[in-house]
């Protein structure tokens, strides 16, 4: 190869711009898939009994995983919506904002009522708050593994 073309390529091991937006980006995603995840979690021990109640745990806890579905069903929206926000105004604040929509979603969940306090409406506040974790998300995913 030749010297021209050695300069032209750039540094091996990238620039320190690179290797910060790449662990940027990293920590970002670990960050949202750990909050995604641990929904999971939730779902198959708490959730099923606490905003789907009836008589078979088995149906409750199918429903609770069924918003978990939700969730996955929202992220290509996410997708799509962050990549036409990250290009109009940039990935860093669409990777900030996703990043906060989720912390927020996140800590929404924590503090939703439970089927018993107001019925019907728990599960449907439940997945609206679902919907916004995997846009959230599916922004996030984009832009960062653009980045």
């Amino acid at each position: 190869m030749s010297n021209e073309a050695l300069a032209m390529r750039g540094p091996v091991h990238g620039t320190k711009d690179a290797k910060r937006v790449a662990v940027g980006s990293g920590v970002g995603a670990v960050i949202e898939t750990y909050d995604f995840i641990g929904f999971g979690t939730a779902a198959a021990l708490y959730f099923g009994n606490a905003f789907f109640p009836g008589g078979d745990p088995v149906t409750g806890t199918l429903a609770a995983f069924a918003t978990l579905g939700v969730g996955f069903a929202a992220r290509p929206l996410g997708g799509i919506l962050g990549g036409h926000l990250g290009d109009k105004v940039g990935r860093k604040p669409v990777l900030v904002a996703s990043l906060i929509l989720m912390g927020l979603a996140t800590f929404a969940i924590g503090l939703l009522p439970t089927y018993a306090q107001v019925g019907v409406l728990a599960p449907v506040l439940l997945v609206v708050v679902r919907i916004i974790q995997g846009l959230a998300f599916g922004a996030e995913w984009g832009g960062a593994i653009l980045m």
